[in-house]
């Protein structure tokens, strides 16, 4: 081998992650600076059986590389994560990265958490990028407990990492398009209360108003289903249109933070549990509407949602910082 050449990259762990339908995210990764080799990747993560449309191992290396370069003399406040997107057109590719500072082996690392997309999706991804970028964040700073503790975080980040990946999958297939016909809502009906109760709409455009934009849509019918959503998505901008998503007919899809408006299916027994801890930490307040009852539900208002959501954030964190355990 030539002086000049760099040091051959050991292999890399890789996840991939079986997905229904096809997922516009190339790949994720984990790299860190080593002082000695310097950007060395970690982990990667990409959806199963994309056939020609992956990127080889060797090729999200070197883009995952490239996320560190230069960071060697990064000087940010301690717990500050720098979000960096890089358009690489020669490569056809876009990367966000989240560069943040850990442990590893008991060292201080500089630390890059990435996602890669086709440059071709850049239009898709940007209006979600707010989207995707906090739910990163919180993932950083999960992580980063995990080092100091010298626990692997690696399957951590697994357990975080695949819903983002589900979530742009559901995205690429059922958002909200940018314009909305009206013949699709509610408000085309001759008669609106052979579709729902007057007064029951009332309320749930008055709430939909009040929380932002943000609702959540259930019920057992998945065009009635998507009516409301549709209706709703009416008084959102064509950009919060692209962060929301119709429900599909045949399964429900999870409940996904920081959309703003989506429809989800009950289950087989007529009920639909609403996990408290992701609507919490949507950014806004959420509106519940369950279109077989017509009910409609709010919860508190701006500043009470802010004030619960840090305090959810910092006892989870600190719940993490006490049970994570200590490697043997």
């Amino acid at each position: 081998m030539s002086a000049a050449c760099p040091p051959q990259s050991p292999a890399v762990a890789k996840t991939e992650v079986p997905l229904e339908g096809w997922c516009p995210l190339l790949a994720a990764t984990f790299a860190y600076w080593d002082n000695i080799l310097g950007p060395r990747v970690r982990h990667i993560w990409a959806p199963k059986g994309q056939g020609s449309l992956l990127l080889s191992d060797g090729e999200v290396t070197f883009l995952a590389n490239h996320t560190l370069n230069g960071e060697i003399l990064r000087s940010a406040e301690s717990g500050a994560v720098d979000v960096k997107f890089f358009v690489l057109s020669e490569k056809g590719v876009i990367i966000v990265s989240l560069i943040f500072d850990g442990e590893l082996k008991g060292d201080k690392n500089t630390c890059a958490l990435s996602i890669i997309l086709p440059q071709s999706e850049l239009n898709f991804y940007l209006p979600l990028h707010s989207v995707c970028v906090e739910r990163l964040k919180h993932i950083v700073r999960k992580g980063r407990i995990c080092m100091q503790k010298g626990y692997s975080i690696i399957s951590m980040l697994t357990s975080e990492i695949v819903p983002i990946m589900e979530l742009l999958s559901s995205m690429k297939t059922h958002s909200v398009p940018e314009e909305v016909d009206i013949k699709d809502t509610l408000l085309n009906d001759d008669d609106i209360g052979d579709s729902c109760h007057e007064d029951f709409l009332h309320k749930a455009i008055s709430s939909h108003l009040q929380t932002c934009g943000c609702s959540v849509v259930v019920g057992s019918n998945p065009d009635k289903v998507n009516k409301i959503v549709f209706t709703l998505c009416l008084f959102l901008t064509p950009a919060e249109r692209k962060c929301s998503r119709l429900c599909r007919a045949d399964d429900s899809f999870k409940y996904d933070t920081g959309l703003f408006v989506q429809g989800l299916l009950k289950d087989s027994t007529g009920s639909f549990v609403l996990p408290y801890r992701q609507v919490l930490y949507s950014p806004y307040p959420t509106t519940h509407i369950d279109v077989d009852i017509n009910t409609v539900k709010q919860m508190p208002p701006c500043h009470e949602h802010t004030y619960h959501q840090r305090r959810y954030m910092r006892a989870e964190l600190s719940a993490l910082w006490r049970n994570v355990p200590q490697p043997k």
